[in-house]
């Protein structure tokens, strides 16, 4: 395993909390309190921005860039099989709608075949102002994709799946803040969590979350790294 000297105490957090801000306002304030801890936050008002405006995420969304918080619009790209078309659509209601300063394109293929569609994809982002671009691919991909946006995430997936997973040597050629791991079902109390950023710093992830959250919608819960957070 290529152990990476980046420090623990360096890792960013990327939050994708997949929760109305009306169910769960006091999440929301949490995120922007602890904006000087965060890489950036993914919104999902409906798996993408949805058919219309709404009001409340507009409203985090302006308090955590004020708070200087990147702010990333949810697109799901069904591992290349959705049209670049419908794609772009959702980026550019993210931003009209809600002042997205990146996008998070979701279960991104990882294969070498598809590099010239989500090639297309991250030129069209950048076109609509994303700043940021990330790539949620859940496994480290080809790499052939770490010339096309700012982050990868290269693991998503439950905690016992994440204490053995393996790092391609690929990655070493990239720095830490490149590269992002997600995991949830971590249990709770303090060793598992710790562990999970270590083991994160060890292998080259500048950018992590860990949540509790379990099932079908684990994301509907915060990073333990933040329940200290005043």
């Amino acid at each position: 395993m290529h152990v990476n000297p980046y420090e623990k105490k360096d890792l960013m957090l990327l939050v994708p909390l997949y929760e109305h801000p009306a169910d769960r306002p006091e999440y929301w304030e949490r995120l922007i309190r602890s904006a000087g801890r965060l890489h950036s936050v993914v919104l999902n008002p409906a798996s993408g921005p949805g058919e219309a405006p709404d009001e409340r995420f507009a409203a985090v969304a302006e308090r955590l860039r004020g708070a200087g918080v990147p702010v990333l619009g949810y697109a799901d790209t069904d591992y290349g099989r959705r049209p670049h078309a419908a794609v772009v659509q959702d980026l550019l209601r993210h931003r009209d709608w809600y002042g997205t300063d990146g996008t998070f394109l979701d279960q991104a293929a990882s294969g070498p075949e598809f590099l010239p569609h989500y090639r297309r994809l991250v030129v069209a982002a950048r076109a609509a102002g994303a700043r940021t671009v990330v790539l949620n691919h859940g496994v480290h991909p080809h790499p052939g994709y770490a010339e096309l946006a700012d982050l990868l995430v290269t693991f998503e997936g439950p905690w016992d799946a994440y204490r053995d997973a393996a790092v391609p040597p690929w990655t070493a050629d990239h720095p830490a803040h490149r590269f992002c791991h997600l995991v949830y079902a971590v249990p709770p109390g303090a060793p598992a969590a710790e562990l999970a950023e270590r083991l994160a710093a060890q292998r080259g992830a500048g950018v992590h979350c860990a949540v509790p959250g379990t099932g079908a919608h684990p994301w509907g819960t915060l990073p333990y790294a933040l329940e200290a957070t005043g």
